[in-house]
């Protein structure tokens, strides 16, 4: 999955031994701290895949163009804006810049160290006249200060004096980039893929302000259409005994702080670099240039090295309460780590914006926030980092108002969530895969009712996050329909999309279905226990939202009577009401060169098939599991499981999750491994337009739900283990209202400590314990849960039948229609 040459094994860094200039390692070495990111470009700033700084929240806006326009479509586009690039320090011996192709390059290392957050590259240059150059340099996006990059450059002529040049700039890559290109020799151009950021080929950052006094360069700017401000302001520092001088230049979209150093052999050259950026919605870009001052006044004052060491505090407090320890297997633990790691990177100083889907690690996606956050991010976030949690739910929190405009547009009450979006507002121009995908209110609701319960932050509730749960659940009462009489009747939720984007606008999507029942019955209740505990924030609410009295039990009645489908005659849940009727894609018989299938077939031909973009009732199974039986789960697991292509990397972590508890051991490790390794192996050939944020943190909930077995339905906490047959021991750590555990599983028991807090009453297979900081809880396993060998197959299919009778095949679309289409089970 991953070419060790290149990457070896080493279980707290992540280091290439090879030069390398492809999108791919960009991603992989990008640093941030969920507000700037900084993508992995080398400082020579040349040829790149992307040269990519990225700002949470800065977007421009565009027109959406449709083909055929109609009423509520998304009428406005959102595109994360490349921010003006500080990375650049650029290094000429004897005049001549170096050049990875062309000189020779010796002991090339570069290094990405979790344990302090810093990127180090360092080798030998050799230039053809024989002079040999030691270069290193670091690499560093604060996580304690939230606008603050630091570069480090040191540059050693070691067998003979020679003049260097070190040119370090600002350049606003976004409209100037062509100053000094961007592609690298011989790349492809990009053909069609949806998962791409969109370009916009009119000037997007309008300068505002830009200036150099003395070492201290500044560029500022407002985007043109959403009127968003930009500052950056780079300060250096250089030490050195050699004899320099230094010269300027400014314009609208450069700033050059050039070096001229008449370098002894020997002596080295240090360059210091430090950047700070701010955005802003409504600050003007001047304003915002005198922040950026007073964030460098600040750092020059506590001192350069003061800032590496806070970052290596901040990072040790980061582990000690987030680090999955998976004994004996340091290749697994190095990819584990490295998917933490992204996850602060995405989201830490991320501060009441979304999470973007790539973080900031690249353009993808055009940096929108999506349901992923809620659903694979957050439970990361509220278990190790609760106040990370928190920020993450009040960006919705922000997003009600257009939330609500959404919701009303499609004659609806309440609010509707957007299912992709920077600003809050709808930005998916395709609404079947897009809009449809109502379930994303269930999901908000239900991230911030397992923050609630894992925290005890019934503050947060009672001020803000209330409005969620109340306007989410007054969509489904005026979405859903009763159908049926008195006693009999059930309740419906029609032309709606769930998580698997292969199959929309369906009638009843279980997911959907279930979630919806969670999002219906956690409001009610909430609003209860709000009226009856805090009766001044109940009359805020009412104040806030207009709350009638009569609503939670309206919502109670809804999700009492929801209809949940079951196929009698398959044991299953249908995945929507028309799901069976439709015929089985074989994607056994699916050739490699059409998959993924979503950039090789028609939307249409795809939607007249049973097959599956990703796990869709395989995630209702987990997220909602107390409400399924073990023999539910395992025929749903065995139905779904070969008609799921895994085209999207959100769905090998559920299935691995899935696997693990209904017995399927071994597929559960294989479906981990993927997931691990999605990044890091490139194995959906698009790492390079950045890091899949939500796979890593799927790679937590598999790690500590999937094997470690935790669960915490209805807030009661509860640990049911799959370790892996060949890991001797997988360890980890909880918060868990207010009080932090440490949980290690081996083969034979569990054991839990407490390392600050009160007592924790938990259950471990239904038998119940509490522990404290005085007494560990140490529980003998008889095993490690049921063991099925292989993987379900298309051969369950043979003899399938639906409720009606008639029979399901399995076949593959063709290309032409002279040719039929070939039936893999015959009559």
């Amino acid at each position: 999955m991953i070419d060790r040459d290149r990457f070896p094994v080493d279980p707290w860094r992540l280091t290439e031994t090879r030069y390398a200039e492809d999108g791919v390692s960009e991603t992989l070495f990008a640093v941030g701290n969920g507000y700037l990111g900084l993508r992995g470009n080398h400082i020579e700033g040349r040829g790149a895949h992307e040269h990519g700084t990225f700002l949470n929240g800065l977007h421009e806006t565009w027109r959406i163009r449709h083909a055929e326009q109609a009423y509520g479509f998304a009428e406005v586009g959102q595109t994360i804006v490349n921010a003006p690039d500080a990375k650049i320090m650029r290094v000429y011996v004897d005049d001549e810049p170096i050049s990875f192709e062309e000189s020779e390059v010796r002991d090339y290392s570069r290094s990405l160290d979790m344990r302090t957050g810093i990127v180090e590259r360092s080798f030998i240059w050799e230039t053809p006249s024989g002079k040999r150059i030691r270069m290193r340099d670091e690499r560093l996006v604060s996580f304690e200060e939230r606008h603050l990059a630091i570069l480090r450059l040191e540059i050693t002529v070691e067998n003979s004096d020679a003049p260097v040049t070190i040119s370090c700039q600002l350049l606003n890559r976004q409209d100037g980039g062509s100053v000094y290109g961007g592609t690298p020799p011989g790349a492809k151009k990009a053909g069609f893929d949806p998962r791409k950021t969109e370009k916009i080929t009119e000037r997007v950052l309008q300068p505002v302000e830009y200036w150099q006094d003395g070492l201290r360069s500044a560029l500022s700017y407002q985007t043109t259409e959403s009127g968003m401000t930009v500052a950056v302001v780079a300060d250096h520092v250089i030490e050195t005994d050699n004899d320099y001088s230094a010269r300027m230049l400014v314009e609208q979209d450069v700033a050059k702080n050039v070096f001229r150093v008449q370098a002894k052999g020997g002596v080295p050259i240090r360059i210091t670099k430090l950047v700070s950026y701010h955005t802003s919605r409504g600050v003007p870009a001047r304003e915002l240039v005198d922040r950026c001052r007073r964030s460098l006044d600040r750092a020059r004052i506590e001192g350069v090295d003061e800032q590496f060491h806070r970052q290596k505090e901040w990072l040790d407090a980061f582990w000690e309460r987030s680090d999955v320890v998976i004994e004996g297997h340091d290749d697994l633990q190095q990819a584990s780590r490295w998917c933490l790691f992204q996850l602060a990177q995405a989201s830490a100083r991320a501060d009441g914006s979304g999470v973007p889907a790539k973080g900031l690690t690249g353009s993808g996606y055009s940096g929108h926030y999506f349901w992923d956050t809620e659903i694979y991010v957050l439970p990361f976030l509220t278990y190790t980092t609760p106040q990370w949690a928190r920020n993450a739910l009040r960006a919705r929190v922000l997003m009600l108002p257009a939330a609500r405009r959404r919701a009303a547009q499609l004659n609806e009450a309440g609010a509707l969530f957007p299912w992709r979006t920077i600003n809050g507002e709808e930005a998916s121009a395709y609404y079947a895969a897009g809009t449809a995908q109502y379930h994303i209110n269930a999901d908000v609701s239900f991230a911030l009712g397992k923050y609630v319960r894992a925290t005890g932050d019934v503050d947060f509730l009672c001020r803000e996050g209330v409005d969620i749960a109340v306007d989410t659940a007054r969509l489904w009462a005026t979405l859903g329909f009763w159908r049926g009489m008195n006693g009999d009747a059930t309740f419906h939720i029609h032309g709606v999309t769930g998580p698997d984007e292969y199959t929309t606008v369906v009638n009843d999507n279980l997911f959907t279905n279930v979630m919806a029942r969670y999002n219906l019955r956690y409001a009610a209740r909430v609003v209860r226990e709000i009226a009856a505990n805090a009766p001044r924030a109940y009359d805020a609410l009412v104040e806030r939202t207009g709350l009638d009295a009569g609503e939670p039990d309206a919502w109670d009645r809804a999700a009492e009577a929801m209809f949940i489908p079951f196929s009698e005659s398959l044991g299953i849940h249908p995945q929507d009401a028309m799901f069976l009727e439709r015929e089985v894609w074989d994607l056994d018989h699916t050739p490699d060169d059409q998959r993924p299938l979503l950039l090789h077939f028609h939307p249409l031909v795809i939607y007249r098939f049973q097959v599956l973009k990703q796990a869709d009732v395989v995630l209702a199974l987990f997220l909602q599991g107390n409400h399924f039986t073990p023999e539910e789960k395992l025929a749903d697991f065995q139905y779904y499981d070969p008609l799921t292509t895994g085209d999207s990397t959100l769905s090998a972590v559920v299935q691995s999750i899935l696997a693990a508890e209904v017995g399927y051991q071994d597929l559960a490790r294989e479906y981990f491994e993927h997931s691990l390794f999605v990044d890091l192996g490139d194995l959906h050939q698009n790492a390079s337009d950045g890091v899949h944020v939500a796979s890593a943190g799927g790679v937590w909930t598999a790690l500590v739900c999937g094997f470690g077995g935790m669960r915490d339905h209805a807030g009661e906490l509860s640990f049911d283990p799959r370790l892996p047959v060949d890991w001797p021991s997988l360890s980890y750590s909880l918060q868990w209202q207010g009080t932090a555990l440490k949980v290690k599983v081996t083969r034979d028991q569990l054991r839990v400590t407490v390392q600050s807090g009160e007592p924790v009453t938990f259950t471990v297979r239904g038998v119940e314990y509490t522990v404290s900081e005085s007494d560990d809880v140490l529980v003998a396993l008889a095993d490690q849960g049921p063991v099925l060998e292989g993987r379900p197959t298309l051969g369950q299919f043979e003899d399938a039948r639906r409720d009606d009778g008639t029979r399901i095949s399995a076949s593959v679309p063709v290309v032409t229609s002279a040719i039929p289409v070939i039936s893999v089970f015959e009559d």
